[in-house]
């Protein structure tokens, strides 16, 4: 990039020290935070309003930037450029990182500077593709840390909860994107969620959240079964109800779009080789998941209630009888909830139907707790003993239909 600030047009992030003045710098923007507020101690009742991101303007070198203000000047500000863009901020204030603190919350940057930008002073104005050097574009696919530092996706898996709370590194193929969700929290605040599915060579699925609305915007542009990521310091979590490890995109995360190193590569030919495998995993996922939802929508919540030892069998909560001995179950000494069902078995074989899922099976299978139907249809009659997720490569290959019709 020598040749790039060679007339001094610009100058080079790596030449900046404190206090610079009647700075020209030019970047392109490789991470960025949402608007935030926060109570100004100086107006009570007022907020002021932050926002940040990282610049980067050679391999070797990129910065955080930072810009304080009211809502209007931030909002702008901020809704004026996206990652992936090129920027030059003129006028910025030089300030010395506090890498302790600043570093726990914002990516870790090789400068030991910082840039703040003033409403009163400085100004961002983005660069159209054409006004930039291609050397300048084609760092926004150079990831921020070393190519080869980061955990598989099979290796964060079998480290399980030993990894929970840790910051790594993730190299992987994105599998899909899901929708778009908005929550309100306890505390009545509003926040957004995205799920990105992603996959390796070690591992079919897993799970990534994207909280902010800048890493959505980023996510949904990914093509699923055709993009890498490599994603610096995401944190991993041990999700208890669903058992599994999660990645979680947090303030400090850079990601970068496909990458350009040798590993990025490797994964890319991959996911090529095996598009067709993931596209029937793809399949089966949205049959399970509409079959799911079909089903919450049919079996209308009928519950039973099971009895007590003068009895055993179970209570119609319609008729509050039970469907043996007609006694009113008011009269029982115990009762408790529970949930039966009838669910149909498929393989590339065939299908069995009606197929009792009952009792504790049914809880630890679906995770919530249901009973059988007490309407059982004639014939042949098969009772779930234990149920457990297969594994998506075996199912992958039965359900293709190897060697059958």
């Amino acid at each position: 990039m020598a040749n790039f600030f060679a007339s001094r047009t610009f100058t080079a992030l790596s030449d900046l020290h404190p206090n610079m003045a009647n700075l020209k710098i030019i970047g392109i923007v490789i991470g960025k935070t949402d608007v935030k507020s926060f109570p100004d101690r100086k107006n009570i009742g007022s907020e002021r309003y932050t926002f940040s991101f990282t610049l980067r303007d050679s391999p070797t070198c990129f910065v955080n930037a930072a810009s304080w203000g009211n809502e209007d000047y931030i909002k702008s500000l901020s809704d004026s450029f996206r990652v992936g863009e090129c920027v030059i901020i003129e006028n910025p204030l030089i300030q010395r990182k506090e890498i302790e603190r600043e570093e726990k919350f914002s990516p870790t940057t090789p400068s030991n500077c910082k840039l703040l930008l003033s409403e009163n002073h400085s100004t961002v104005k983005v660069c159209s593709s054409c006004e930039v050097d291609a050397k300048l574009l084609s760092l926004i696919h150079l990831p921020v840390k070393e190519s080869c530092d980061y955990y598989s996706l099979g290796d964060i898996v079998a480290n399980g909860p030993s990894l929970n709370g840790k910051i790594i590194n993730v190299l992987a193929a994105v599998r899909s994107v899901g929708e778009l969700k908005y929550f309100t929290t306890s505390d009545r605040r509003k926040g957004q969620r995205c799920e990105v599915k992603l996959y390796d060579e070690t591992e079919s699925s897993f799970s990534m959240i994207c909280w902010d609305n800048e890493s959505i915007l980023l996510a949904q542009n990914w093509m699923p079964q055709a993009t890498v990521i490599f994603a610096s310091d995401v944190r991993i979590s041990f999700d208890k109800f669903r058992n599994c490890m999660t990645a979680s995109v947090i303030s400090k995360t850079i990601i970068t779009t496909n990458p350009d190193t040798p590993e990025a590569n490797i994964l890319l030919h991959f996911i090529r080789e095996n598009k067709d495998t993931n596209v029937l995993d793809d399949a089966i996922d949205n049959y399970l998941k509409e079959s799911i939802n079909w089903f919450s929508e049919y079996v209308q919540k009928t519950l039973y209630r099971t009895i007590d030892s003068s009895c055993g069998y179970i209570v119609n909560e319609a008729s509050n009888t039970c469907t043996t001995c007609n006694k009113d179950s008011a009269k029982f000494k115990s009762v408790f909830l529970s949930f039966d069902m009838l669910i149909d078995l498929t393989d590339h074989t065939g299908t069995l139907n009606s197929c009792s899922l009952t009792g504790s099976v049914a809880e630890e299978t679906l995770g919530c707790t249901f009973v059988l139907s007490h309407r059982a249809r004639s014939g042949l009659r098969i009772t779930i003993l234990s149920c457990k997720l297969a594994d998506p490569v075996e199912a992958s290959r039965n359900l293709s239909g190897q060697g059958h019709v």
